[in-house]
């Protein structure tokens, strides 16, 4: 099976969202190629659903889902005949390649790169039904806004209090599962004070408590752009909410956001983060795509954790005595109280 059949398989999957040809992107043809910008000078980057590295005509026969290309990722699909990887977030050279160029990391390994982002979101409900909602409203753009995305929703049948929307979320994401997955690693290295992203940021109600009913939900993601103006108007023009969720992105609990929905009598949830996104988005992608694809191709998913360590208890005692010799005698240079 070649590239280009994958890309146009990605393309009915999305509904005709996946770049065609250049015009989608000289001519602003497709809606969904879309730069991101901070105005950090230089750290842009334009978002082109489709096919950003490889040649069309390649034939594939090992296939890697992915939230977020980086080296790891790239380091996999060398070592494990990975043809091609399809990465829900935005690639940009060196930031997405471990510092160095993409063609040549790449190439290197004849590894093809498929993009989709936002190509790909808004495709399903699948967020709000593992959140415990249906929606009935949804806004990409709320208070015109491109990409601050809003969703209003009735809880789904049996959610009747914040602890029902955590357990739920919890039993989804298996965070038992987890935690023991956790606990066997701390055995292993020896380390208790060890952390990873899988259980580092759980779901968890700031507004409210566990037995506190829930009806209406306004789902909110604060990193698109969300803030407390928000809240006020979606407040006013729904009502019936009772329910803020955030999730992909949290908010402390001393967050603007959080007074503005404890002013307005709002229950408050964080709910999944980022790091479950693989879940949320990923799996659902490959198994559609899977059904498109030949039998005899092979469809896999990446799933990074981020593990936190103290410094003192990384790594072996000879790359201890390592880096201790490189800092020392490479490094330090006006050692802090000497």
């Amino acid at each position: 099976m070649k590239i280009k059949e994958i890309v146009s398989a990605l393309n009915e999957i999305t509904g005709g969202r996946v770049v065609a040809d250049l015009s989608d992107i000289t001519l602003g043809k497709n809606p969904f190629v879309v730069m991101k910008s901070s105005n950090i000078p230089g750290k842009e980057v334009i978002e082109i659903p489709g096919l950003v590295f490889g040649d069309p005509e390649k034939e594939v026969k090992k296939v890697a889902i992915t939230m977020t290309l980086t080296e790891q990722s790239i380091e996999l699909a060398g070592a494990t005949g990975v043809d091609l990887i399809v990465a829900h977030h935005p690639v940009a050279d060196a930031a997405n390649s471990g510092g160095v160029t993409l063609k040549n990391y790449l190439g290197l390994y004849g590894i093809s790169v498929i993009e989709l982002h936002e190509a790909f979101h808004g495709l399903h409900p699948g967020i709000s039904y593992i959140h415990g909602h249906r929606a009935y409203k949804v806004d990409i753009s709320y208070g015109g806004i491109p990409g601050n995305i809003m969703y209003v929703g009735k809880v789904l049948e049996g959610i009747n209090t914040l602890k029902d929307i955590i357990e739920r979320i919890n039993s989804f994401m298996d965070i038992k599962r987890e935690f023991l997955s956790l606990e066997n690693e701390k055995s292993v290295y020896g380390e208790k004070d060890m952390v990873n992203s899988a259980t580092g940021a759980l779901a968890e109600v700031f507004l409210g408590e566990p037995d506190s009913k829930v009806e209406y939900i306004l789902h909110i993601f604060p990193h698109t752009g969300f803030e407390p103006v928000h809240l006020l108007k979606a407040k006013s023009e729904y009502p019936e909410i009772d329910t803020v969720i955030c999730s992909i992105s949290r908010v402390k609990r001393e967050s603007p956001l959080v007074k503005k929905a404890e002013e307005l009598g709002l229950n408050f949830i964080c709910g999944n983060s980022h790091a479950y996104e693989i879940f949320e988005n990923g799996l659902p992608l490959a198994l559609a795509l899977k059904s498109y694809v030949k039998d005899d191709i092979e469809i896999r998913i990446f799933r990074e954790k981020v593990y936190s360590f103290p410094v003192s208890s990384f790594g072996s005692d000879r790359i201890k005595e390592y880096a201790d010799y490189i800092s020392q005698n490479y490094l330090i240079k006006n050692p802090c109280g000497r």
